[in-house]
């Protein structure tokens, strides 16, 4: 009976973690210029259609740190190619226009249940992108 038991919570915690990382990609605006997280920026997280044509599957604005956490608990990640928009239009220093006013950063996920973050390094005149943990 123990043994059933284990067994059992050994696939509870199993299911549990797979379930967490359905909702695995995240984001963080790092700037440079300022040395702090970049606030306020709205991303939006898109699938690539068989097509060619990108869906919305969801969006969130970077809190006080610059990050995005999660893009929700609905939103299922499967194995496909993805494209975050971050809207910098109104980024930066008030009046100011930006040299970037939106940057897109397509990537492919080939493991649904491994955690995806993936932020953007900002600068007046320069991004930069990779894969985090």
């Amino acid at each position: 009976m123990r043994y059933v038991t284990l067994v059992g919570l050994a696939t509870a915690l199993a299911l549990t973690a797979t379930t967490a990382f359905a909702e695995g990609i995240s984001t963080h605006v790092l700037d440079l210029a300022r040395g702090v997280g970049g606030k306020d920026v709205p991303v939006k997280l898109e699938i690539k259609q068989a097509d060619g044509s990108w869906l919305q599957v969801a969006k969130a604005k970077t809190d006080e740190n610059g990050r995005v956490r999660s893009f929700g608990a609905d939103t299922q990640i499967k194995a496909a190619t993805y494209k975050l928009t971050f809207d910098m239009s109104h980024y930066g220093q008030a009046g100011a226009t930006a040299f970037f006013p939106e940057i897109d950063v397509v990537f492919r996920v080939t493991n649904p249940t491994a955690h995806h973050h993936v932020p953007v390094v900002v600068s007046p005149f320069g991004y930069s992108t990779y894969r985090g943990n």
